[in-house]
């Protein structure tokens, strides 16, 4: 695809991308297949698919207590704990507003933990990477923020995403669904966003403005950006997902540039 051509145009030392359609296909890469990148919080919707393959085999349940009071795994999984975003402080109660929170992802890691007798890094390992064949992927710590994966790992998740194996397909429906709907909050990087809908461990991209993704994505785009310059996202009715890996954080140049290449990307699937 000519479109993932224009990561060269980058700031970055080292990018990657790929296209994978509904069907797990891949439409198009450009860039190293194998070089391992840190995901940031591109590894949220990792941690989350083991989550609800824990929900799925039974060691826990979407709607127990877990995290603050009031909390359940639902609310850990939505961010909408009350649970600060870096600190293990409630700011509000379960459930009333949407704060994005790397302490609910770890919260909801060692809670698995404990109920599975499996530290949650193996958890992971277990459920999601070696059934998906993604041996480049590993979790050395937070289930927030710390997972390194590579372009090739990356695209086999897209694809299990768009037609779960691992799951039942309604459990990924609902988990790209919004979750607790027309909460406000903030979108790191982005502001204030009245709704901030999220999905259970996915960002769902609905009326927001601005956003990480392109004008032309639909509103039931879904995925995730990390503050390593990396995202996935996957747009049903595109159908087809992207995932593209760099190496430099977050900021002003991803602001400008992942919006243009998203519409770049759409446009040529649609054939215009």
């Amino acid at each position: 695809m000519d479109s993932l051509r224009t990561i060269e145009n980058w700031p970055v030392t080292t990018a990657a991308a790929a296209v994978v359609r509904a069907d797990g296909t891949v439409a198009g890469t450009h860039g190293p297949a194998d070089h391992r990148f840190a995901l940031a919080s591109v590894t949220k919707p990792l941690a989350a698919y083991a989550a609800l393959i824990a929900v799925e085999e039974g060691a826990i349940e979407l709607d127990e207590p877990a995290g603050p009071e009031g909390s359940t795994v639902r609310h850990l999984l939505a961010h909408t704990s009350g649970l600060a975003f870096d600190e293990h402080r409630t700011t509000a109660a379960a459930g009333a507003r949407r704060i994005y929170s790397n302490t609910g992802f770890e919260v909801l890691g060692d809670h698995i933990t404990r109920a599975t007798g499996i530290a949650f890094p193996e958890y992971l390992r277990q459920a999601v990477l070696v059934p998906l064949g993604m041996a480049a992927t590993d979790l050395p710590g937070s289930p927030a923020k710390d997972g390194v994966s590579t372009l090739a790992d990356l695209v086999r998740f897209a694809a299990e995403i768009q037609a779960p194996r691992l799951l039942d397909p309604r459990t990924v429906a609902e988990a790209t669904s919004p979750v607790f709907p027309g909460l406000p909050g903030v979108l790191p990087g982005y502001g204030n966003q009245k709704p901030n809908d999220w999905g259970l461990g996915f960002e769902i991209r609905d009326g927001k403005s601005p956003h990480w993704t392109g004008a032309s994505s639909s509103p039931r785009t879904f995925g995730h950006f990390g503050q390593a310059g990396t995202f996935l996202w996957v747009d049903p009715e595109a159908g087809a997902a992207c995932v593209a890996l760099a190496d430099r954080a977050f900021g002003p140049w991803a602001i400008e540039a992942w919006p243009p290449f998203t519409d770049a990307v759409l446009a040529e699937l649609r054939g215009n």
